[in-house]
């Protein structure tokens, strides 16, 4: 089966909403109408840029897909500083990361946390991208196939089978965000055959549709490398979507 590959540039906890917008049109400069007939591509400003991103896309026709970075479970409620899945499907956004290994790490996330948020956001008519991915220390003692499997079955719990097959599905080795270091190409490719298959074990019909990116210090000039691998259906980027002629060079990476 034919998957389109999905580039998403996570931009984390930088640029205001004037930035935001340099950014946005700089890479909309940066790529053409063509690059997008192969691929994909989901933008996932900060909060506080949602709004004018999404307004310039708009305007613009721009055809990237809008993006959030994380999103609450509840619709609403006494939940200071918490953003709605409501409130962004408001704002048309298509695609919601959950459970990035910095939320789980830094702010105590759990599977079961990361299940009711990815159900939230099917619920409302957008994409889960579901994070995983082990340590440094798992992956040395031998656990790494095991820690991920109980990430995505538990991350996956609430979500109705037949939604599975729409999911997004980050392969992101924790070892490898914003260090430099990148999964080999071999690695990658192991790691989200052993995803593919744990989903096909809970819906045959979704083991050869769901999505699965690579995240993990993600360049130009590794891109192509981890793209050629037959489970890896896209790049979940951090620090070089921060740049647009680097992330360009990522979306197009038929032609790095």
């Amino acid at each position: 089966m034919a998957r389109t590959p999905l580039i998403s540039g996570n931009w984390k906890m930088n640029l205001n909403h004037f930035e935001a917008i340099q950014l946005l049109q700089k890479l909309s400069y940066e790529l053409r109408d063509h690059d997008y007939d192969a691929v994909e591509v989901s933008l996932h400003p900060p909060y506080t840029d949602v709004r004018s991103v999404q307004t310039v896309i708009d305007a613009d026709r721009m055809q990237f897909q809008l993006g959030a970075q994380n999103c609450h479970a509840e619709v609403s409620g006494a939940f200071t500083g918490e953003i709605s899945p409501a409130m962004l499907a408001k704002l048309d956004v298509n695609y919601v990361i959950v459970g990035h290994s910095e939320r789980r790490a830094l702010f105590g996330e759990n599977n079961e946390m990361v299940a009711a948020k990815a159900a939230a956001v099917f619920g409302h008519e957008m994409t889960p991208i579901v994070c995983v991915g082990e340590s440094l220390e798992e992956r040395e003692s031998g656990q790494a196939e095991a820690i991920v499997e109980t990430q995505v079955r538990g991350s996956l719990a609430s979500i109705a089978a037949e939604k599975l097959e729409e999911l997004v599905i980050a392969y992101e080795p924790v070892w490898a965000i914003g260090t430099g270091i990148t999964a080999s190409s071999e690695d990658a490719q192991e790691m989200c055959s052993h995803i593919r298959n744990i989903v096909g074990s809970m819906r045959k019909d979704a083991q050869q549709s769901v999505r699965i990116q690579y995240g993990g210090s993600v360049k130009p000039s590794n891109v192509t490398e981890l793209m050629a691998m037959a489970d890896v259906d896209g790049a979940l980027v951090g620090g070089a979507s921060l740049e647009a002629e680097s992330f360009a060079r990522i979306v197009n990476y038929k032609a790095t």
